[in-house]
């Protein structure tokens, strides 16, 4: 059998020296190249586990300006409140409205009593809280609490109390009852203060008088002591004159002349201050101006009030009260007076406009002296010209 042969090739000089130079360095390097790629592969893939390895899972950079902590709000179980609405004997009120308020923002909460007074708030922020009730016919009432977190609180039972019943009442005195009070201040005015000064009001906006109020002031003018007294003293002028010479003289002719001038005095008020007034409801009475209006303006009021007169509706009219009590009372005396002092009618009329004089003369006296000659006047408001 034939071996098989291998043809070494050639080497040149050069590789031949080499080969001496560095035995085993061809077949070395032949084979450690692949071992050596190898090698530095694992060594690569090892280095890069072992990154991935210290590199934290699904961590992204943050962004700038921006905290990588996150604050969780501070949240506290909520929890409950019940309770009761009761009256002052212990009875359930159904239908009260309880309101529930707190200290913070948090909106109120509102709820009605049922049928058995109860009420309950849920969901509520832990904290103190105030609650409200108000029902009708009652008085209002609040109290307060503490809940904390997570608690269900049954709060004590609410009582109410009645409502005080408060009333607008308005007290309406009687127009009459007012008049009265003006006439009792009326009847203190006295002309130094003694002579009585009666049919003068110094209220602007006096109350008109009823008819009894007009007789009664009549009949308190006429029995006034003082009444008597001047009546006597005319009567005591006219006897020293002689004047009514069918009277006579002495104490019988003092007498008929005193109760000639009392009937005068008698007549001419009750007829031209109750009865006429109260026939044809007018107020009988001299409104004083005062000194709030002009001197001018007082002197025409003082002398047209002698014609003119207040109704009872306070409306100005004529003074038909004044005016036919002057004519009345003429036409009376001639009655009683003596027959050769009687008056035939055109003298009548003539004394009632001596009588209209009078009255006008008189109103000018009230008007700018007789309420300076009159103390203890009740306080009066002028009115405004």
């Amino acid at each position: 059998m034939r071996e098989p042969s291998f043809q070494i090739p050639a080497m040149n000089s050069t590789e031949k020296d080499s080969a001496k130079k560095f035995p085993g360095q061809m077949f070395r390097v032949s084979f450690l190249a692949p071992v050596t790629f190898a090698l530095l592969g694992l060594c690569v893939l090892s280095c890069g586990l072992s990154a991935q390895s210290q590199q934290p899972p699904n961590v992204q950079a943050p962004a700038t300006g921006t905290s990588t902590v996150q604050q969780l709000p501070d949240q506290q179980p909520a929890g409950s409140i019940s309770g009761t609405v009761v009256d002052g004997t212990g009875a359930a009120i159904t239908g009260a409205r309880v309101t529930l308020t707190r200290e913070d923002q948090t909106p109120n909460q509102d709820a009605l009593s049922d049928d058995d007074g109860r009420f309950s708030f849920a969901n509520v922020a832990p904290g103190t809280f105030h609650i409200t009730v108000a029902a009708e016919g009652f008085s209002p009432q609040t109290s307060s609490g503490t809940l904390d977190p997570g608690e269900t609180q049954l709060a004590p039972p609410i009582a109410l109390t009645i409502a005080p019943s408060i009333a607008d009442v308005e007290v309406v005195v009687p127009r009459s009852e007012v008049a009265e009070g003006e006439i009792k201040d009326q009847e203190k005015q006295r002309v130094l203060g003694v002579v009585p000064n009666f049919y003068v009001t110094y209220v602007h906006d006096a109350v008109p008088l009823t008819a009894k109020q007009k007789f009664g002031l009549a009949w308190k003018s006429t029995i006034d002591p003082v009444t008597f007294g001047l009546t006597a003293a005319i009567a005591g002028v006219q006897q020293t004159q002689n004047d009514f010479s069918g009277y006579g003289q002495g104490a019988q002719g003092f007498g008929k002349r005193f109760g000639a001038a009392y009937g005068n005095a008698v007549t001419s008020t009750f007829i031209g201050s109750a009865i006429l007034p109260a026939l044809l409801r007018q107020d009988p009475r001299y409104f004083y101006m005062g000194s709030g209006s002009g001197t001018g303006k007082r002197i025409l009021y003082a002398i047209a009030n002698a014609v003119i007169c207040k109704g009872d509706d306070e409306r100005w009219q004529p003074n038909y009260s004044n005016i036919l009590g002057n004519i009345a009372s003429g036409g009376i005396s001639n009655l009683y007076y003596p027959a050769q002092n009687r008056s035939g009618a055109g003298l009548t009329f003539e004394n009632a406009l001596i009588g209209i004089g009078q009255t006008a003369a008189t109103n000018l006296l009230e008007e700018f002296l007789i309420r300076k000659l009159t103390p203890n006047l009740p306080h009066y408001d002028q009115p405004k010209s």
